[in-house]
């Protein structure tokens, strides 16, 4: 006896094929971020066959968004880090600007105490 329920790897081929028309009538560089967007259900196979849909796409794009999100979720994490930073960076120079980045030492004028360091 044969399989009568298709893998889910055939179920994304075939959704994959459905798409094949608009996917030809993309750009170039937007083919390329379509080809990524299938990736997503790839990665996720185990998850989408164990969620038995009746519409198995829903399943594909649920994917595609799990992704997207890792994907958002990475970009702000390094904005906030180069925020800091730069947020540092700016503090640091205001108060190089103003003569306050350096420890006082006693009898120096502050031009003086930056040529000391």
């Amino acid at each position: 006896m044969g399989r009568t329920v298709p893998t889910f790897t055939m179920v994304i081929h075939e959704q994959e094929s459905r798409w094949k028309k608009f996917r030809e009538a993309l750009r170039k560089e937007d083919q390329e971020i379509f080809d990524e967007l299938f990736r997503a259900p790839k990665i996720h196979l185990a998850a989408c066959a164990y969620a038995v849909n009746p519409i198995p796409f829903e399943n594909i794009v649920m994917s595609m968004l799990v992704e997207e999100r890792k994907a958002i979720a990475v970009l702000e994490h390094k904005l906030t880090e180069l925020t800091r930073l730069v947020n540092g960076c700016g503090k640091a120079a205001d108060e190089i600007e103003d003569g306050n980045a350096f420890p006082e030492r006693p009898g120096l004028r502050a031009e003086d105490q930056r040529m000391a360091l």
